[in-house]
């Protein structure tokens, strides 16, 4: 399987961060007092929560026996795919997978650094919804043995338990392209329900796409490069949107990863009108994986690691962005976190160990 240059989706970001699985069990808790309300995950990433407290948080697994590839990022290493993938819910101190057998990809041995079940986003009217990566061009999937085709997808859980898949997001890229890079690539990594419709942040294709009620899928917004000044002057940075929320101004809030070389203060959260470019609606973040909304309107953002994906340093950051602009760090010792979500009553949850089968876990941060 080849990923695009330069390897900027989200797989080379986590692909970084595998050298620090060793350490993991021995690094500090955040000190901010956080209660672990879920433990044992493989890979946790997105996370979203009910009305009555319920948390739900998307495990992208450990892969499996094969088929295996080599892996891009790491020569002479393997990824394999196996059916791992999970969606775990978490509620009155217990927690359950209520779907499992979905689509996984990770490091061969050690089940790090998956790619599968990315988010979960409760819907309007029951059942929830949540897409599986994929990470490289669409046309990849033929070589991934019977599972190849389930990735690249948008899927619904329903109420009593079934899969269906909703929307080929993957599909959509090798037709279409949206920001023109060849070979195209496609990792559906956050999606947001809107009631008659979900977005979809891919952060391969750097766009957010929407999917309607019958599936039909149409692009929103293409997150075009940027330029940095290194490692040489006027490189282009691919955006890679990670996450993607509905503001309580109903308009769509994107934060961004970031492509190579991932600078440090270099991720913005963006704001989405349709039909309009994006704008940046906070900056100086580094590598953004999760981003939600409280009910008064502050921003809660989540980097998988705060010193930058190239400082090989996998403590991550929990922010809260105030609505006049202040800045509070809530918690600045997470290990690699992959997702956040906020309650009805500001409570916050944080996926941590989002790099690591075995070692995921949930986090909750008291209402602030």
């Amino acid at each position: 399987m080849t990923l695009r240059r330069p390897l900027v989706a989200l797989l080379a970001a986590l692909c970084a961060l595998s050298c620090f699985a060793a350490v993991a069990q021995a690094h500090k808790k955040p000190p901010k007092g956080p209660k672990v309300i879920a433990s044992g995950l493989d890979n946790p990433r997105g996370l979203d929560v009910s009305r009555n407290g319920t948390v739900y948080v998307a495990e992208a697994g450990r892969g499996g026996a094969g088929p295996c590839v080599g892996s891009p990022e790491e020569p002479g290493s393997l990824q394999c795919v196996g059916a791992s993938g999970a969606i775990t819910r978490i509620s009155h101190g217990s927690q359950k997978r209520i779907a499992k057998g979905l689509p996984s990809i990770a490091g061969q041995g050690t089940g790090s650094d998956a790619t599968g079940p990315h988010d979960v986003s409760l819907g309007h009217f029951g059942g929830l919804w949540f897409p599986v990566g994929l990470g490289a061009d669409p046309a990849a999937r033929d070589s991934l043995g019977p599972l190849g085709r389930k990735f690249g997808k948008l899927y619904f859980l329903s109420p009593w338990g079934g899969v269906h898949t909703v929307a080929d997001i993957a599909g959509y890229e090798g037709a279409n392209n949206p920001d023109g890079k060849v070979p195209p690539d496609s990792n559906p990594y956050s999606v947001e329900d809107l009631g008659f419709s979900r977005l979809v942040a891919d952060a391969g294709g750097n766009d957010v796409l929407k999917v309607d009620h019958r599936g039909r899928i149409s692009t929103v917004a293409v997150f075009p490069d940027r330029l940095v000044d290194v490692p040489f002057p006027d490189f282009p940075m691919e955006a890679v949107p990670t996450s993607v929320v509905q503001g309580p101004d109903g308009a769509f809030y994107v934060g961004q990863l970031t492509g190579f070389p991932f600078p440090v203060g270099g991720a913005n959260v963006y704001r989405v009108r349709p039909g309009k470019a994006p704008t940046v609606y906070a900056s100086g973040f580094t590598n953004i994986v999760g981003i939600d909304f409280d009910r008064k309107g502050n921003l809660y953002v989540v980097e998988i690691t705060k010193n930058g994906l190239t400082s090989e340093d996998p403590t991550g950051a929990l922010i809260k962005v105030k609505r006049n602009g202040s800045r509070e760090e809530i918690s600045g010792d997470l290990f690699a976190p992959g997702g956040v979500a906020v309650d009805r009553d500001g409570d916050v949850y944080v996926s941590n160990h989002s790099t690591e089968a075995g070692a995921g876990e949930v986090l909750r941060f008291d209402g602030r």
